[in-house]
């Protein structure tokens, strides 16, 4: 699906650039936020010897991940990325171009770079090297962790319940599972919605975690769903002949 999204503020961005390849880090390059990703992409093989097409993007403030630039015809802007930011990129880098200098350190010559990722983020003090972020961060995890715990506490099968995710309506559904999914980290309450909003029918991997008719299930993060009276909506069909 194309973008057509329209990139406000400033066209241009400057942004870091480091890679899983080495450690380097590519300071301030500056970009248009009416790129594509694709053509980012393209702009991001010299410096770093990836491929475009194999590569995989994640958007940095400081040492925290904001979020994947995973749809290659979203325009750069459209992932609200701000100056002084970093885009790390993942590839196996199976090609590397000649023009592209590969690090092999010791640690005590990593610890004596100017340029590396790590003195970058001591000499700004981001991310773990940020005593109050990180004091802030813990706080926060904690305080998911203890409310996701009452979640899943109150979460019975059976109870009713109603879910909010990015990119859905409101969904009201019933709990029908909770637990570990096979090949996913993590906690998730598998729900039956009570229309046709899902995504599957009960079923993770090919294994089958509970019954619903196709598109009527989904299994969702345990923060994202809440627990409570919530009647089943009336379908507005009974009311017609």
């Amino acid at each position: 699906m194309c973008d057509t999204s329209v990139v406000s503020g400033s066209d241009i961005v400057k942004i870091n650039i480091s890679n899983s390849h080495n450690d380097a880090v590519s300071f301030e390059r500056k970009y248009s936020k009416s790129l594509k990703i694709s053509e980012f992409k393209a702009k991001l093989e010299p410096i770093t010897g990836g491929l475009a097409a194999t590569m995989k993007l994640e958007l940095y403030s400081g040492d925290r991940l904001v979020t994947r630039l995973d749809d290659d015809d979203r325009m750069l802007g459209f992932y609200a990325v701000e100056d002084g930011m970093r885009v790390h990129v993942i590839d196996n880098f199976v090609f590397v171009q000649e023009n592209v200098q590969k690090f092999e350190l010791s640690q005590e010559e990593y610890d004596k770079k100017q340029d590396s990722l790590r003195n970058y983020l001591k000499r700004n003090r981001l991310g773990k090297y940020n005593e109050e972020e990180m004091a802030k961060l813990e706080e926060e995890r904690k305080k998911q962790e203890d409310e996701d715990a009452a979640k899943l506490e109150q979460a019975t099968i059976g109870a009713r319940c109603k879910v909010t995710t990015k990119g859905h309506p409101t969904r009201l559904g019933t709990v029908m599972y909770k637990g570990e999914i096979d090949g996913r980290p993590g906690m998730f309450i598998g729900v039956k919605f009570d229309e046709p909003l899902g995504v599957n029918n009960g079923t993770a991997n090919g294994k089958q975690y509970f019954d619903c008719p196709p598109k009527y299930g989904s299994f969702v993060a345990v923060k994202a769903v809440e627990i409570g009276d919530f009647p089943p909506e009336k379908d507005e069909l009974d009311d017609e002949l």
